[in-house]
C-alpha cells in the first residue's frame, strides 16, 4: 500500500531499556494496557517489541552465540511460542496484534538488516523464488555486533524482503524498527525494504536504525525510505550519553517535518533495566531536572518519542512527564524548531506555533547550578514579550524591564525586557510566550 508518514512524530513504547532481547507476551500485553489507560489521550499509542523476540534462550546483558531463533519453512522469523504462547502453531505476532489494535494502539516490532543464520544453515527457499537461503546469504556483510545475521546478496535482497513483509502484513503490523541499517549505511538493503513496504497491503511505518555517525548528506534517501532515521547511537541513563544530543539534534531539527523524523533515541526513563542489555534493575539514574531535559529537548527538536521504561512499575513522577499536554503539544504542533545560541554551557532552542505561540528552551549543561539574567530577545521573544508562561509547571514567569546598562541585568540592553531563571544542574526551564 504505501509507506506510512506521519503528520507529527511517532510515539510509543519499545521494550529494549527494561527488557532487552528477553520481552514477554504478558509484559508487551501489561505495558498496553497502561498506555491505553494512562497515556493513549496524550498521543502516545504505539507499542513496540524490540530484538530477538524469535530467541527461544533470549538473556539479559548480550546475545546468544549460534542462537536457534524460531522460523517458518521460508526461513522468515516467527516469535518464540515459549515467551509468546499466542503465537503457538504457526499464528506469529497476529493474536497479540488484535489484542494490541483493541485497546486502541499501533503494533510494532524489531527486524534485523538480512537473513538469520538459522535460515542459512537450513538452506531454507525463498518464498515465490528458486532461490534457497544459502545462495542469497552475503557473508560479507554481516551485522558487527548482533550474531544471528548474515547480509543478502543483490540478487536476494528483494525477494527476502518481500516475503517478509507479506507474512508481517498478514500478522497487522503497523510499525517496523528495522536496525544494522545504518551503520554503516545500507542504501541497498534500506531501499529494498521500503519497497517491500510499499508492496504490502497497509501501511507501515518504518524505523531505522542505529544512528551513528549519520550525515545530513543522507537526508533525501531517508526521506524517500523512511518514516523516522535514528541520528545517535543507544542512549542510557547517564548524563553524558544525553549531553552529545544536544549537538546532534541542533544539526537535524531543521530538517524534522511529515518527509521523515530525525529520531534521538528512546527516552531512557522510568524503571529499566529489568532484564536488559546493561546494567541491573533501577529507576533510570536521572536526576528530576535531568528528566525534564530530556523530554524538553526531544520535544524542541521534534524527535519521535518512544518511553524505555517499564510502565506499569515506573515512577509517577515520571509518568507526570508523559502526560503534559502543554509539553507534548510543541513536537505535535511547532515549527521553526531550531538551537538559538550554545556558550558557556547555556544552550537555548526556539520554536513557533500554529498560532502565533512561541515556545524558547534554556538548558544548563553545565554540573553547577546558575543563575542567568537573559533578555528576552535572546529566545525570539522580542524585547517586549508580555506574559511569559513557564510551560512544565503553568506559574507565569516574572520579567523586568531594564532601564539602565548594569551588572544587575548585565547583557540587557535598556529598554528591552530581562528575566532570571534559576537552572539546575542539568536542568532547564521551557518559556511560552
Amino acid at each position: 500500500m504505501t509507506l506510512r508518514k506521519t503528520p507529527t512524530p511517532p510515539m510509543g513504547w519499545n521494550s529494549w531499556d527494561c527488557f532487552g532481547t528477553t520481552v514477554t507476551e504478558d509484559e508487551v500485553l501489561a505495558n498496553a494496557r497502561f498506555m491505553a489507560e494512562h497515556l493513549l489521550p496524550y498521543g502516545w499509542d504505539t507499542i513496540v517489541i524490540d530484538a530477538d523476540w524469535a530467541d527461544p534462550r533470549a538473556r539479559s546483558h548480550g546475545y546468544n552465540e549460534r542462537a536457534e531463533l524460531v522460523i517458518d519453512e521460508y526461513g522468515r522469523l516467527q516469535p518464540d511460542p515459549g515467551r509468546f504462547p499466542s503465537a503457538a502453531g504457526g499464528a506469529g505476532f497476529g493474536p497479540l496484534a488484535e489484542k494490541i489494535h483493541a485497546l486502541g494502539l499501533k503494533f510494532g516490532f524489531h527486524v534485523m538488516r538480512g537473513i538469520p543464520d538459522v535460515a542459512v544453515r537450513a538452506d531454507t527457499p525463498v518464498l515465490g523464488t528458486a532461490l534457497t537461503a544459502s545462495q542469497i546469504a552475503d557473508q560479507s556483510n554481516r551485522c558487527e555486533w548482533n550474531p544471528h545475521y548474515a547480509g543478502l546478496t543483490a540478487e536476494g535482497v528483494q525477494a527476502y524482503y518481500d516475503s517478509c513483509l507479506a507474512l508481517y502484513t498478514e500478522w497487522g503490523i503497523d510499525f517496523i524498527k528495522a536496525d544494522d541499517m545504518l551503520w554503516p549505511y545500507q542504501s541497498a538493503d534500506i531501499e529494498a525494504y521500503s519497497r517491500a513496504i510499499e508492496l504490502a497491503p497497509r501501511e507501515i511505518a518504518l524505523s531505522l536504525s542505529p544512528g551513528r555517525h549519520m550525515s545530513l548528506a543522507h537526508l533525501e534517501h531517508l526521506r524517500d525510505n523512511a518514516t523516522m532515521w535514528r541520528v545517535s547511537d543507544d542512549i542510557w541513563d547517564s548524563w553524558s550519553d544525553i549531553e552529545p544530543n544536544f549537538a546532534r539534534l541542533a544539526r537535524w531539527a531543521p530538517h524534522a517535518s511529515a518527509n521523515g523524523w530525525p529520531d534521538g533515541d528512546m527516552l531512557p526513563l522510568g524503571r529499566i533495566g529489568v532484564r536488559a542489555e546493561r546494567g541491573e534493575p533501577r529507576e533510570a539514574r536521572f536526576t528530576p531536572a535531568e528528566r525534564r531535559s530530556i523530554v524538553t529537548l526531544w520535544s524542541m527538536a521534534r524527535s519521535p518519542l518512544m518511553i524505555g521504561g517499564h510502565l506499569p512499575e515506573s515512577d509517577p513522577e515520571t509518568i507526570a512527564l508523559f502526560q503534559n499536554a502543554d509539553v507534548l503539544a510543541i513536537g505535535s504542533s511547532s515549527h521553526g524548531n531550531r538551537e538559538l545560541m550554545r556558550d558557556r554551557g547555556l544552550v537555548i532552542w526556539a520554536a513557533e506555533g500554529p498560532h502565533g505561540e512561541r515556545w524558547a528552551a534554556v538548558f544548563n549543561t553545565r554540573d553547577e547550578a546558575a543563575d542567568e539574567t537573559l533578555d528576552t530577545s535572546w529566545l525570539g521573544f522580542g524585547s517586549a514579550p508580555g506574559n511569559i508562561v513557564d510551560v512544565w509547571t503553568g506559574a507565569e514567569v516574572t520579567t523586568e524591564s531594564a532601564r539602565e546598562q548594569s551588572h544587575d541585568v548585565y547583557s540587557v540592553a535598556p529598554g528591552s525586557t530581562a528575566v532570571r531563571l534559576p537552572l539546575e544542574p542539568h536542568g532547564c526551564v521551557l518559556l511560552r510566550a
